[in-house]
């Protein structure tokens, strides 16, 4: 059994030796901090279970969780529990390792990074400086403080330089209230950092006085952290993380499990906060038959065209699967659609002979003249479900072509995650990498959701046929790139909003 601390937020802050553990669990049991992207490290074949918490609405209630836990851990399977933050901090950790030590369960705890630390240190707040303070103090602002026993008030307003409250956005003033009245200055500069260490990280400052009305004000929700001390002033030279070009704006990012990486990963190095919704799982075949053939035969082909990085993926999976190597294509020429795929194609050392400006199956058929194609062989590796156009234009030039399906997509399930930020969040603009996500955007999640999310963001398309998809499904279409690739499309977006600034 294994109590594992996820971190603030940012999935980098994960421990090595916690996702070493997530990689190996059989079980995990998971918090509504513990963030969408660290699952990803998870074993696939793992069990998931939710028991996110937040105020006034419980997937499960904590008794409910211990009693879960230790059942998972006495069925002998290898459970990860994780917990936002660090589980010894305010994460009720401590409860959770008595009653497996009570029940004579060996147990590991693994550090997680905790908010109280990082989310200052991203919103420009040192916790302590030696111009301003030499103490931090960590309160749980999750009581209600009707008693003035709960808490040293009188201690914490005069004795400590910089306070940090967790979970506290309910009882904001109530703790501004009673800071003020044992002593603390009415002007001392606080801090609210909301969702910290993420790309939907918010911060609202101002003084003791004043701060839970411009919470208030902002619409701040939960998650959040409040900070009190003079090390706020810092905060104005220092502030690192929010000083990016789409700082604020939150997307939805459609796309395989496998591939939506690369769109969130550019994004977020702009500032904007991802939501990942998988609208599409890409597995192999099952019927590889006809896969099996061409593999078999693909040194007699005289071009191998490639039209996405899922058909280089499962068509060299399948290769290798079949105990064979990258010899097995002889001197056939390579075609690829896109960079993506002509990249995913120099992972296995293999470089394009063909690849159009134009980005898509329309490109690759104007750059073929009937010359070069008449009486060759030619063979499409691509998705059980695919547009026609390119084979059929082949043939109509002459070229005997060969489709071997080696992939094929279903709608996965929304995480119960997702669904919550799609409900909670204002939605800025909404990816789409292919028809497939878009037909399946609607199929997967529910429909009030997808209603709120297009009546209040943009919608990004990576290229005229996925908008041509989106607009017959009612969409207005408002970000479409001049080249079909994902970096192309992250820029356009970016664009979008700085024209909106003048």
């Amino acid at each position: 059994m294994y109590l594992v601390g996820a971190g603030p937020g940012d999935p980098g802050l994960l421990t090595l030796r916690g996702r070493e553990l997530l990689e190996k669990a059989e079980v995990v049991i998971y918090d509504r901090l513990a963030s969408p992207r660290i699952m990803e490290f998870v074993n696939p074949s793992a069990e998931r279970i939710y028991v996110g918490k937040r105020v006034g609405r419980h997937v499960a209630k904590q008794h409910e969780i211990n009693d879960l836990i230790l059942r998972k851990a006495m069925e002998g399977k290898r459970v990860v529990r994780l917990k936002g933050g660090d589980p010894f901090i305010f994460g009720r950790g401590g409860e959770e390792a008595q009653i497996l030590a009570e029940n004579h369960i060996p147990f590991e705890v693994v550090p997680g990074v905790t908010s109280a630390i990082a989310v200052p240190a991203y919103a420009g707040i040192p916790l302590t400086h030696r111009s301003y303070t030499a103490s931090v103090a960590f309160i749980t602002g999750h009581r209600r403080f009707e008693n003035e026993a709960d808490v040293d008030w009188e201690g914490l307003a005069n004795g400590v330089g910089t306070l940090v409250f967790l979970m506290g956005m309910t009882h904001l003033p109530n703790i501004t209230e009673n800071l003020i009245r044992f002593g603390r200055h009415r002007d001392t500069p606080a801090a609210v950092i909301r969702w910290g260490t993420t790309p939907l990280q918010e911060s609202v400052t101002g003084t003791l006085s004043d701060i839970a009305r411009k919470v208030q004000e902002a619409g701040f929700k939960p998650p959040a952290i409040i900070v009190i001390g003079d090390v706020c002033r810092v905060r104005d030279k220092i502030n690192w993380f929010e000083r990016q070009p789409l700082l604020g704006k939150k997307v939805l990012v459609t796309r395989t499990r496998q591939q939506a990486s690369l769109i969130v990963r550019l994004l977020e190095r702009k500032g904007a906060g991802c939501i990942e919704c998988p609208t599409i799982e890409v597995r192999q075949v099952r019927d590889t038959s006809i896969l099996d053939s061409a593999v078999s035969g693909a040194a007699g082909f005289d071009w191998i065209i490639f039209t996405s990085p899922n058909a280089v993926r499962f068509f060299f999976l399948r290769i290798d699967q079949l105990g064979r190597d990258v010899r097995v294509l002889g001197n056939a020429m390579i075609a690829a659609v896109g960079i993506s795929t002509a990249e995913e194609l120099q992972k296995h050392h293999i470089k394009v002979s063909a690849m159009p400006d134009d980005f898509r199956a329309e490109g690759l058929l104007k750059l073929f003249s009937r010359e070069a194609v008449k009486g060759k062989r030619i063979l499409i590796p691509r998705a059980v479900k695919a547009r026609e156009i390119l084979p059929e234009g082949l043939r109509q030039m002459g070229a005997s072509v060969v489709v071997a399906p080696t992939y094929e997509t279903v709608s996965p399930k929304v995480a119960p995650q997702t669904l919550e930020l799609l409900e909670e969040e204002d939605i800025d603009v909404v990816t789409f990498t292919s028809s497939s996500t878009v037909k399946n955007f609607f199929k997967t999640v529910p429909q009030y959701l997808v209603e709120r999310v297009v009546s209040m963001a943009k919608v990004a398309c990576i290229g005229p046929v996925t908008a041509r998809t989106a607009e017959k499904k009612g969409l207005n279409v408002h970000v479409v790139p001049e080249k079909s690739t994902i970096p192309c499309m992250v820029d356009a977006i970016e664009k979008s909003f700085a024209r909106e600034e003048f």
